[in-house]
């Protein structure tokens, strides 16, 4: 007789098999909307067979040290004391190589302009800067969204955006995949993708928010040694809304290579996101090679892992470390990246 396999059995399945791609160079952790601490994530990529990972939360600096561990320094008491290790030194022990990164939301006036940024001196005044002005932005838009929501018949309370699923965030770490998700919970939506289209959609939902612009984020990244990569392009709506005008993706992407763009995502799990064209994932990742192979040194790739299972995202529709991103191959061959590593494993 043939067994049923439960959620959780397909979740750990689904780890114990080799992913189609070794390099994933997009994946996020508790430190934004991610439900993987950061330890976990390495654990799991390393489960998985991935060589190459990178940890690229939101708007947040990486960590450079993790949690691994917590001991009992005193029997006597109920607390514990974490055990940290560098985060990079870690990695290596499981067999993989870590790359430290962030994903910026940029453009004040579109959605899902996104700059995965790796390899910086994270420790520039750049950073501090940065999350500072993001965390300021955040808070009263966000506020606002869940307002409009219940105004329309949705009802949600700040707190319970807090509350995160049962995984309490402070105000400062709401990131706005957290309400997507509370609609889902509560029945307003299938999912969160669908959550995010119909917020994405609905003209009254559009609430701005100061973000940087892309051009000075590749700027500020160069000049802090680090590389530049734009995240999934075709989630980017046309045409892209600019304080100067409207212009088409293919326009606002050479926009950007013009400022001196080092890559582009290719390989993206378009079917598993909010992603409302008419292409398909494979046809996306054609197009993306074709224009940009010989513009830009870096075609990238990967999961966007969030860990979404253990948000009570179906495993099957869940994305999952390395089911995008690049091979060991291209990694091996492509000298940017090359450098990249090799600047990660000297700063040891």
């Amino acid at each position: 007789m043939e067994k049923n396999v439960t959620k959780s059995e397909q979740v750990r399945i689904d780890f114990c098999c080799r992913p189609p791609y070794l390099v994933d160079l997009h994946t996020h952790s508790t430190r934004s909307d991610g439900a993987d601490t950061p330890k976990q994530l390495i654990d799991n990529a390393a489960a998985r067979g991935l060589k190459v990972l990178a940890i690229t939360d939101h708007d947040i600096r990486p960590p450079e040290k993790i949690q691994i561990d917590q001991i009992q320094e005193d029997q006597s008491r109920k607390d514990s004391v974490p055990v940290m290790m560098d985060a990079v030194e870690y990695a290596m022990f499981k067999g993989l190589s870590l790359i430290r990164g962030i994903e910026i939301s940029c453009e004040t006036t579109a959605e899902d302009c996104h700059i995965v940024c790796l390899g910086c001196d994270w420790k520039d005044p750049f950073f501090d800067e940065l999350e500072k002005s993001v965390v300021e932005s955040k808070a009263g838009s966000y506020r606002e969204l869940v307002k409009r929501l219940n105004a329309d018949g949705m009802k949600m309370t700040w707190e319970e955006v807090l509350d995160n699923g049962g995984n309490p965030v402070q105000e400062d770490q709401v990131q706005k995949k957290m309400i997507f998700e509370l609609i889902a919970r509560k029945g307003y939506q299938k999912d969160w993708s669908a959550a995010k289209l119909m917020v994405k959609n609905t003209p009254a939902y559009q609430i701005l928010r100061e973000k940087p612009d892309p051009v000075e984020v590749i700027r500020q990244v160069h000049r802090c040694g680090g590389i530049a990569i734009m995240a999934h392009p075709y989630l980017v709506n046309e045409p892209v809304l600019l304080p100067a005008g409207r212009m088409d993706r293919a326009a606002y992407i050479d926009r950007l290579i013009a400022a001196g763009l080092d890559g582009i995502e290719a390989c993206y799990p378009y079917a598993k996101t909010s992603y409302g064209g008419n292409l398909t994932q494979g046809q996306i990742e054609r197009e993306v090679r074709e224009r940009y192979t010989d513009r830009v040194a870096v075609i990238s790739g990967g999961s966007d892992y969030h860990a979404d299972f253990k948000k009570g995202v179906d495993p099957a529709k869940a994305r999952n470390i390395g089911e995008c991103g690049i091979t060991m191959e291209y990694f091996q061959q492509n000298e940017v990246l090359q450098a990249l590593l090799s600047r990660t494993v000297k700063s040891l």
